[in-house]
């Protein structure tokens, strides 16, 4: 009983480790640009579908969780913070559809599996990030208007960048899932 009980408190502590480390790199991953065309990368969508890979949707959803109140409560954990303002008033900014859409896609990156082909999982990595843009391009033409070429603004100038990352997760996915069952 009390192996059990220690096992318990074990993976709670390794569970809340994960979840604070996985806000940290999300922090990270929006702060570094790395130069590309047309726009500067970020690599926060490529940790969001990590994390999913890697721990599965209860914690990733925590983690993403946990990073999207920090940067509520006025952390300036998002791109371009505390630049552009921090808390609520970034959080509600244009970028909020896709800050919420990383919710959906770090669940929806939590289904691929090692079994799947790389071509399977391609694809669900390109459902889950598309999560994001449906959502971040349903909110910025709530908010500056339909009229606007949202495509244009909100998706377009990021979808290399986007490809050039789902290749990579593909590329190493069946990897992660393969370590996380060790670990």
């Amino acid at each position: 009983m009390e192996l059990i009980k220690q096992n318990s408190t074990n993976q709670i502590i390794k569970s809340i480790l994960i979840i604070l480390l996985g806000s940290l790199l999300l922090t990270l991953s929006a702060k570094i640009k790395i130069p590309f065309y047309p726009v500067p990368m970020t690599m926060q969508t490529f940790v969001v579908l990590l994390l999913g890979i890697s721990f599965g949707y209860k914690i990733a959803l925590t983690t993403v969780g946990l990073y999207l109140i920090e940067g509520m409560l006025g952390l300036p954990v998002f791109s371009n913070t505390p630049e552009r303002g921090i808390g609520m008033v970034y959080f509600t900014g244009p970028t909020m559809g896709y800050l919420i859409g990383f919710l959906s896609a770090c669940f929806l990156s939590s289904f691929i599996k090692s079994k799947d082909s790389y071509l399977l999982i391609f694809t669900k990595l390109i459902l889950s990030v598309s999560s994001i843009y449906l959502l971040g391009i349903l909110w910025l033409g709530s908010l500056i208007g339909w009229d606007k070429p949202i495509i244009e603004l909100g998706v377009k100038p990021f979808l290399l960048a986007e490809f050039f990352k789902i290749v990579l997760l593909t590329v190493i996915a069946k990897k992660i899932i393969n370590l996380r069952k060790v670990i």
